[in-house]
């Protein structure tokens, strides 16, 4: 029985044994297989800094390339130019009861201007908004006759609205507004 014992005593300090042979090695593989990560991260950090020194130098040629680009441009342009001939007008208003002039026309410097009449009295687009205010609301509280005043309202606001746009019109066709 003796024996028995020792043995199994014998073989359970040479398994022990063999497994801290196997942890020390499987430890080395650990740090082998760290350092070859490492050695990948390290390789794939140098590809984008590559990557990105090309990307870095194509920017650099795109952009020298625009300039030269631009600047062939501007030389065919200067060469196929026409010079621009600038004319500068001036208008002077004047009244017409105090005009010495004959016809209201008056010159200075070569430039020749009109007159324009004199700005008297309500606008067209003050007329054409009243008139048609007035005739919306009427026409409003007419059509809508359960609720009158809700139709004279609404009639009177697109009636003026409709007005000043006709008047205004108007007035720049007449010179009284300056056209945009």
């Amino acid at each position: 029985m003796r024996n028995i014992v020792l043995t199994g005593l014998m073989s359970v300090f040479l398994l022990t044994a063999c497994k801290k042979d196997d942890q020390i090695a499987e430890q080395q593989s650990l740090e082998q297989q760290k350092m070859e990560f490492q050695m990948r991260q390290l390789e794939i950090e140098k590809q984008k800094l590559a990557i990105e020194k090309e990307k870095m130098a194509y920017e650099a040629q795109k952009k020298a390339d625009s300039i030269a680009e631009m600047q062939k441009a501007k030389t065919a342009a200067a060469v196929n130019a026409r010079p621009q001939v600038i004319r500068e007008t001036r208008t002077v208003y004047r009244d017409r009861s105090s005009s010495s002039s004959s016809n209201g026309n008056y010159a200075s410097n070569g430039t020749s201007t009109q007159t324009a009449a004199k700005k008297k009295g309500m606008s067209e687009a003050a007329k054409g908004t009243i008139i048609g205010a007035v005739g919306g609301a009427a026409l409003g509280a007419i059509v809508n006759k359960k609720s009158p005043g809700a139709g004279a309202a609404i009639g009177g606001v697109i009636g003026g609205a409709t007005g000043y746009t006709l008047g205004r019109a108007q007035d720049r066709k007449s010179g009284r507004v300056q056209p945009r």
